[in-house]
């Protein structure tokens, strides 16, 4: 089975203002953050590849993930991505309550074993920044790497 890390990845930041601009003198209060990243997400697509640790010389296989819809949950951090997963044999849309924690002013999309029905337990980590995802992935026994750019249509 194909990680499911992006889920995130699923996940959104570049040329929003207050996320990733580089500019720290941006500040932004919690509401105002969350907010941006919520419309940011909504409607991006993660377009990217991903490998594999026992394969990782192979060629990365391709993913794509769009998020239709994100919502802030009332606990700190929490969002709840409602995301198509399209790779090999799978297409499903599915909602995954997760983190997003943040490195300064980028965006951090945080799975720590998390059970998606009919898929099995995930965790990861991907870096949202200028436009660009990259991160790592698990999988059960399995891991690896993402990579790929956030589009937005």
């Amino acid at each position: 089975m194909r990680p499911l890390n992006c889920v995130c990845l699923m996940l959104l930041a570049a040329n929003v203002a207050g996320l990733n601009t580089g500019h720290a003198d941006e500040p932004a209060t919690n509401g105002e953050r969350e907010q941006r990243i919520v419309d940011y997400l909504s409607g991006a697509k993660f377009v990217g590849r991903y490998t594999t640790d026992s394969d990782a010389s192979a060629n990365a296989k391709p993913e794509t993930y769009t998020i239709s819809k994100v919502e802030k949950l009332p606990a700190a951090d929490s969002y709840r991505l409602t995301s198509r997963i399209e790779y090999g044999d799978t297409d499903a849309e599915v909602p995954i309550d997760l983190k997003i924690l943040w490195s300064g002013s980028t965006p951090v999309i945080t799975l720590d074993d998390i059970w998606i029905p009919g898929m099995g337990k995930f965790s990861a980590r991907v870096l949202i920044h200028q436009g660009r995802y990259s991160g790592t992935w698990s999988h059960d026994e399995k891991g690896g790497h993402l990579f790929g750019r956030v589009v937005k249509e």
